[in-house]
């Protein structure tokens, strides 16, 4: 069979290739093979977590996670229960008690713009850290990604994508798209059918998150009782509240070097409680994209000022560039009032700003 080009990462350094395995020398163990684990203790042994250095490791991603994310209690909370399962058995494993690996996948639910991605990568680097991923690298992919247009074509392409993953995390972006019923011809079913044999085969060099929103993603595992029983961890990103948004608006505008005058700040905490009761309102996504057009009004206004500019009339964003966006204007007012939200798309309706 000549070699498609598929490979996965296995802990003792082989490959899988689609040709026929060569001769080889006894596999290594099971259990996976974290680089640098001390030697065996003995049943007299104490061992202190808080000395670990790959404990500090995973501390300082679960901080980064605190400090990136407001908000999110419930998941940061799931994330660290699933990083002290992997102390403790990496803890176990240094006394020489061998137990089934943990099985990893996991399914992240909730609405666009509440921390998903954010929360797989972080994860990617815990994984890394205590040894059960290769790579802490996220490869992301969607139903485009992975299902082909005509017979023969899906196979290659899931397979290629879960090889960029191998060693790391494959990360299916609104995976409920992969199963289409109203379609019985549809392609996304033999996505699911290698995914399941891979998830099961290659434990030890992938995780695969699942993503989407939670009612939609609810209907996907209960159509597939096998991949659903693959999938021990289930974490659920609820929608964030006014105050939360308000200061991730506020951590956004310092990482850019940028402050809300106190005026601006009350417009933009306004510009909130509008924005979230409109359609299409994707949370942090959402808030970037209001402080992208901040910034854009203010460019127009410190261009139009003609006169030399000081270090706080480029860093200050002010009440007029918060109340230009169409949010603010009246109902009727509204389809002429876009120049800040794009045009509309042929046939579609404007995007709020």
């Amino acid at each position: 069979m000549p070699d498609n080009g598929f490979r996965i990462y296995r802990p003792d350094g082989a490959q899988v290739t689609g040709a026929p395995p060569a001769p080889s020398a006894p596999s290594a163990p099971s259990a996976p093979s974290v680089p640098g684990e001390p030697a065996v203790l003995d049943d007299a042994s104490e061992l202190d977590l808080s000395s670990d250095d790959v404990r500090q490791q995973v501390a300082e991603v679960l901080a980064a996670l605190d400090a990136d994310l407001v908000g999110l209690a419930a998941v940061k909370g799931r994330v660290r229960e699933i990083a002290a399962l992997l102390l403790v058995d990496r803890a176990r494993r240094q006394f020489g008690l061998e137990s089934s690996r943990p099985t990893l996948h996991m399914s992240f639910t909730g609405g666009p713009g509440t921390g998903k991605t954010t929360v797989a990568l972080r994860m990617a680097r815990i994984l890394h850290s205590l040894g059960y991923i290769r790579t802490p690298k996220v490869h992301t992919v969607t139903r485009d990604d992975l299902v082909g247009q005509f017979i023969g074509h899906t196979a290659p392409k899931t397979k290629e994508a879960i090889a960029r993953a191998a060693g790391g995390v494959l990360f299916i972006d609104e995976a409920y798209y992969l199963y289409r019923p109203e379609n019985e011809r549809d392609y996304g079913q033999e996505v699911i059918e290698i995914l399941l044999q891979e998830m099961e085969n290659e434990r030890a060099s992938l995780v695969v998150i699942f993503a989407g929103y939670a009612d939609r993603m609810e209907t996907f595992f209960s159509a597939n009782p096998g991949l659903s029983s693959r999938v021990p961890h289930h974490i659920g990103f609820g929608d964030y509240t006014h105050d939360e948004l308000a200061q991730i608006a506020e951590l956004m505008v310092a990482s850019e070097n940028f402050r809300f005058d106190s005026a601006a700040r009350t417009a933009f905490s306004e510009y909130l409680g509008l924005r979230m009761r409109r359609p299409r309102f994707s949370h942090a996504r959402s808030v970037r994209n209001a402080i992208e057009r901040c910034r854009l009004r203010q460019a127009k206004r410190l261009v139009e000022l003609s006169r030399p500019l000081t270090k706080a009339d480029l860093i200050t964003i002010t009440e007029a560039d918060v109340r230009g966006s169409s949010v603010f204007s009246p109902p009727d007012e509204e389809p002429s009032a876009r120049a800040d939200a794009g045009s509309s798309p042929p046939g579609g309706s404007p995007r709020p700003a």
